[in-house]
């Protein structure tokens, strides 16, 4: 059996816990720089305001409804999760984080546990424990698991915010209640396309032929199939190094100096640098891109993007800024105002396992002054060691007007109780 637990308005739900007296309050976080809403507490879902809208968009509506506004709050939220997924962890060994709110348990020997309690007391042990809610589903596959846990959130007084589908009776109760645009894994454009083939729930796919399944959905269609029909055959995931590393950022204002460009560009390479040496990886390919504001339909557009092929791979901030500022010079035009930059390092493999140039290689100073810059910013503070082409007395900054404290992670930010 697989259980998947998901928190509930996660975002929202972490500013509750440090402020209890916005619990049955409406409550929006906004994304990067304050622009969209990306997380809403039922509050606001109840006021039909879409995931993803603009803001500014909906001023008059927050206003009028009083809701809390809050920029994103990564550091609260990041720490939140360690700690729900810690809690998490005691229950099996066998556990895939999904995402910043969600996990997938795998319940093996538990054939003779009642599930329902077991899924209380995953509840109210994640509850207890960090104030965040949650919803349990669980189910012999990971895909009916999610449909568990749709159905607990979506009845939380009758299943007490934990469903369990046993038979196959209850599996095909479930999926028959399921739309099919709200199945794990199939997208708006997946569920345009089965519609237009007259299926309209979970079942409906189900009851669907192999050959055409996998001929219109490939193998990743006919083994959703299968998992809904309660045959497991997609597994937990165990991590593994990345394939790809991306830092990209929506700037504060917009830009179209080549020295400003360019010293973001040379911080988001360092960026990803630090990252490829934090699993032990070096890359080979670089893609550089920047970007216009799109949402100015009245201004020039311009979006371009260039692939760097190195000699070596290499996972050097010195090197893969050289070749990044490279490729910067090739794309940059003046006059535009840009609005977003981005580096993405690709063709990964293992620092200690790559294939030799004869001709070309890194230079082996840079492996012991990396490891040397990377003790020293862990020691005395992120980015305080940068490289010459960084603004030494600038970190990146988003527009977080409404960014609320940092209670987890920083002293200065820790709630004070006064005790007479």
């Amino acid at each position: 059996m697989y259980a998947l637990v998901d928190c509930n308005n996660f975002f929202a739900s972490c500013e509750r816990v440090f402020r209890p007296d916005l619990n049955k309050k409406p409550i929006a976080v906004l994304s990067n720089n304050d622009g969209c809403i990306i997380a809403r507490s039922n509050e606001v879902k109840a006021l039909n305001i879409p995931m993803g809208a603009p803001a500014f968009k909906y001023k008059k509506i927050i206003e009028q409804n009083h809701i809390y506004v809050f920029s994103s709050n990564y550091a609260l939220y990041g720490d939140m999760s360690k700690r729900v997924m810690t809690l998490l962890s005691n229950f099996t060994p066998n556990l895939e984080i999904y995402s910043i709110d969600e996990a997938f348990l795998k319940l093996d020997g538990f054939e003779y546990f009642d599930l329902q309690s077991y899924g209380l007391k995953i509840k109210q042990t994640v509850d207890k424990g960090t104030g965040i809610p949650v919803s349990v589903g669980i189910a012999p596959t990971k895909s009916l698991a999610k449909v568990a846990n749709r159905i607990a959130k979506k009845f939380p007084l009758k299943t007490k915010g934990v469903y369990v589908i046993k038979t196959n009776e209850q599996r095909i109760k479930a999926l028959k209640w399921l739309k099919i645009k709200d199945v794990w894994g199939i997208g708006r454009r997946y569920a345009k396309k089965l519609n237009y083939f007259g299926i309209q729930t979970a079942y409906d796919f189900t009851q669907q032929n192999d050959t055409w399944v996998k001929r219109n959905f490939s193998i990743v269609g006919l083994r959703l199939k299968k998992d809904l029909l309660g045959e497991p055959v997609i597994e937990l995931e165990h991590l593994t190094s990345k394939k790809s590393i991306a830092t990209t950022r929506s700037f504060d204002y917009t830009y179209s100096d080549y020295e400003t460009i360019s010293e973001r560009v040379s911080t988001f390479a360092v960026s990803c640098a630090q990252k490829l040496r934090q699993q032990q990886t070096a890359c080979s390919t670089i893609l550089i891109f920047l970007q216009t504001n799109k949402h100015k339909e009245n201004s020039s557009q311009y979006c371009p993007q260039i692939v760097i092929q190195l000699p070596y791979p290499t996972n050097s901030s010195i090197d893969i800024v050289k070749h990044v500022i490279k490729g910067l010079k090739q794309i940059y035009k003046p006059n535009f105002q840009y609005k977003k930059a981005g580096v993405v390092v690709m063709n990964i493999v293992p620092e200690a396992n790559q294939q030799l140039n004869l001709f070309h290689s890194s230079n082996p100073k840079h492996k012991k002054l990396m490891k040397t810059v990377d003790q020293l910013n862990h020691s005395i503070g992120y980015q305080k060691v940068k490289l010459a082409c960084q603004d030494l007395g600038r970190t990146w900054k988003m527009r977080q007007e409404k960014l609320s404290p940092k209670y987890s992670t920083k002293l200065y930010d820790a709630i004070k109780i006064m005790v007479k």
